[in-house]
């Protein structure tokens, strides 16, 4: 006990903030067509004002027509893609052929829905093609909820990427403008030009960005370089 101005004040027990999360920033980008898909990430991994690599690529390739981004807590998207990818393994070796990329969508979804009172701090998004060889992009939120669109874009960018896309891909709120496929050439364009607008805008969105390509003949890779500062 502790005498104050005539009363007796007790000692309080010390509050440390604990935070298990850490968000290591990042954007993801992904758009599908007629028989393609394109994912790209930059590969830009901080925390705060402080730049941990400039060549992380945060795209995990589970299998020549599925591909998976992911951003946010660098240590939760370790564990989810390597838990993932032992997954898809042992689903390989049981069955003798790779799991098409609607199931490994559902795959995913249960396994952050497993960790929903626990979840894992990280934005997916996962591309590729499906069982007809057409272009498929399927969005998650922390807890498991998938929706399947043409495109989408997560991450720190996210809310700066998504609304190019829903004009330049989607054509929202657009009239007298025919709503045809876009192709493939057009979708890259598209891509690069709204991650060299959002490297401008957020911080954590920077350096360079890898794209995927999915075909049926395959994943192919390019780079693109972005702001360095």
């Amino acid at each position: 006990m502790a005498v104050v101005e005539g009363y007796y004040s007790q000692s309080v027990p010390k509050t440390v903030n604990f935070n298990p999360y850490s968000d290591n920033g990042g954007s993801v980008v992904a758009v599908a067509g007629e028989d393609y898909a394109i994912i790209a990430a930059d590969t830009r991994l901080s925390a705060g004002f402080s730049i941990y690599t400039r060549e992380q690529s945060k795209l995990f390739r589970l299998s020549n027509t599925t591909v998976l981004g992911c951003t946010g807590c660098w240590c939760d998207t370790l564990t989810l893609t390597r838990i993932l990818e032992a997954r898809l393994q042992m689903y390989l070796h049981e069955h003798q052929k790779p799991m098409a990329t609607p199931a490994v969508a559902q795959m995913l979804s249960t396994m952050l829905y497993y960790k929903r009172f626990f979840p894992y701090y990280v934005s997916n998004i996962l591309a590729g093609l499906d069982a007809d060889g057409r272009g498929c992009v399927f969005s998650y939120d922390p807890i498991g909820h998938c929706e399947r669109s043409n495109y989408r874009a997560g991450g720190s960018a996210g809310a700066l990427l998504q609304p190019l896309l829903d004009n330049q891909i989607g054509y929202k709120n657009m009239e007298n403008v025919p709503k045809e496929p876009v192709p493939a050439e057009k979708a890259l364009a598209i891509i690069k030009d709204g991650f060299i607008s959002a490297a401008e805008r957020d911080i954590y969105t920077g350096d360079s960005i890898l794209i995927n390509v999915i075909t049926k003949d395959g994943v192919s890779v390019d780079k693109f370089k972005l702001r360095q500062d």
